[in-house]
């Protein structure tokens, strides 16, 4: 009888784990639970970002209960794949054994520095949220 496959380990980076990691995270869990373990991590760690948590929620995906973490907090687990969602990020991710890739994703919170306007603000959340909805729903199955 042929053994089960094991979960490909894939980790979401980014500078502060607080947004564009946090949903990339969160997709990866809703779209690919059964082909990747999904973490997520930054350089630095700078929160949950509440409105991150209220874009990803109207897509019916929970991240609520995420934190934010830098990479020394993940331990020693491999990953399999890793994804830089932030230029600074890639440029200053420390060696990771694994595939990295990169695609880099405007940062909401330096989008919406300047603007009052709720709706105007969620829009770039949404817009953000969307294109790594459309970049997770594209990984392969197997890296």
């Amino acid at each position: 009888m042929p053994s089960p496959e094991v979960q490909k380990k894939i980790l979401s980076l980014c500078t502060g784990n607080s947004c564009r990691s946090q949903m990339a995270e969160g997709w990866c869990r809703h779209l690919k639970g059964s082909t990747y373990e999904s973490h997520s991590a930054g350089i630095r760690s700078h929160g949950l970002d509440h409105l991150a948590v209220e874009v990803m929620a109207e897509k019916g995906v929970d991240i609520s209960q995420y934190r934010s973490k830098t990479i020394e907090e993940l331990g020693e687990l491999n990953f399999d794949l890793i994804i830089t969602l932030c230029d600074h990020a890639h440029e200053t991710c420390p060696f990771l054994p694994g595939t990295t890739i990169h695609m880099g994703f405007d940062d909401p919170p330096k989008l919406v520095k300047n603007l009052g306007d709720k709706e105007n603000i969620l829009s770039h959340y949404r817009r953000i949220r969307d294109e790594i909805k459309i970049f997770i729903s594209q990984l392969p199955n197997q890296y």
